[in-house]
């Protein structure tokens, strides 16, 4: 996720503008892979869908915004200054800013990250 956090200039995917669509299938999994699709890029936040396959995951890293991460599909083990959290479909989690989090895949799962920059 190098320079996931660094935006220039304004993006979002023509292909999904004004349409009603399943977040879940517009990703497919990849085996033994961490893959990803910015669907909106604005200067005030992102907004990223994510797909980990099992054993997957994020390292422990931070990030200067707060971030709203919501599993779409399976589950993922998120933990957040130290505190394990196991996040299911259809649940939420928030990941404050400047607070060290990881990723881990339990099973394989999809997830739409919402960071709001300011």
């Amino acid at each position: 996720m190098k320079n996931h956090y660094i935006l220039s200039g304004d993006f979002m995917s023509e292909d999904l503008k004004a349409k009603a669509l399943n977040l879940a299938d517009l990703l497919e999994y990849q085996e033994g892979a961490v893959v990803s699709r910015e669907i909106i890029r604005k200067e005030t936040g992102t907004v990223t869908i994510f797909a980990f396959d099992k054993g997957e995951g994020l390292s422990e890293h931070s990030a200067p915004f707060d971030a709203l991460v919501q599993i779409i599909d399976g589950e993922a083990l998120i933990t957040i200054s130290g505190k394990e959290n196991l996040v299911k479909k259809g649940e939420f989690i928030i990941m404050p800013a400047n607070e060290p989090h990881a990723l881990h895949a339990v099973e394989q799962y999809k997830m739409l990250l919402t960071m709001i920059r300011s």
